[in-house]
């Protein structure tokens, strides 16, 4: 899973590197949490013929989805992840990948790796970054839940997927990375039904990331400095051998 990650680019970055008509006020973020606010970029409105003016647009939202048919979040679990290979058939997700796909820009995430109990080693954290900087970009799931009184709340999941070689010795799943020359066809819910981006659910190639041993500190929601991405010494974790994919990815998502 996902459980948390960083966003440390600025609002013009972020207009530079996706296109956006919009953006949203935000600070630099060491460590974000689910329920917290996050960015994720949309398609907005079609510019006429002609136009040089970008369609997609920023929004902040909730971390953690909630379906519109959900009476009351309070007794919903908290999805701060899809399963990509069954997210089209889920009812939680299915509505969202057809109709409201988005990316979720970051500058990394963290995970850790968890030995066994008998073990009794501690878990250890990993910042895990593109190797070479820069943002990338999360496949996301966004929903918009209304109260009875008729109040909003927009909110999104990350999608997920199995750990490629890099990732796989500290935890089986990883984010999905959509790469800058998919942004286009994984955000038109228009004429993009979920089979046709089906491709773009693959792990990132196994180079694309660097995992950095880091500090407990980030465990602790309250801990939001840039010092938590200071690498420390980690004895040598155990392989883990990340799980095979489906023989064909698609027959997995219909």
């Amino acid at each position: 899973m996902c459980g948390r990650f960083s966003l440390t680019a600025t609002p013009k970055e972020l207009a530079d590197i996706f296109g956006l008509l919009e953006t949203e006020d935000f600070p630099a973020r060491f460590n974000i949490a689910p329920t917290q606010p996050i960015i994720v970029v949309m398609s907005g409105e079609r510019q006429r013929p002609g136009s040089n003016l970008p369609d997609r647009r920023a929004l902040l939202v909730r971390w953690g989805l909630t379906p519109s048919w959900v009476k009351d979040p309070r007794d919903f679990p908290l999805l701060i992840n899809a399963r990509a290979e069954t997210a089209a058939e889920k009812a939680s997700f299915k509505a969202a990948m057809r109709h409201r796909r988005v990316l979720i820009p970051a500058s990394g995430f963290y995970e850790w790796h968890r030995p066994s109990k008998e073990s009794g080693e501690a878990p250890q954290a990993y910042w895990i970054k593109p190797r070479n900087g820069g943002i990338v970009a999360f496949a996301g799931l966004m929903e918009t839940w209304s109260s009875a009184d008729g109040s909003e709340v927009d909110t999104a999941a990350i999608l997920t997927t199995h750990a490629n070689a890099r990732i796989g010795d500290v935890h089986d799943r990883m984010p999905v990375v959509i790469n800058p020359e998919d942004y286009a066809r994984w955000l038109d819910c228009r004429t993009q039904e979920p089979r046709d981006v089906a491709d773009l659910l693959a792990p990132v190639d196994d180079d694309y990331f660097d995992v950095i041993a880091v500090s407990d500190r980030v465990n602790k929601v309250a801990n939001t400095g840039a010092d938590l991405q200071t690498p420390v010494h980690a004895v040598v974790r155990p392989a883990a051998k990340p799980k095979e994919p489906p023989a064909n990815p698609q027959l997995s998502l219909f």
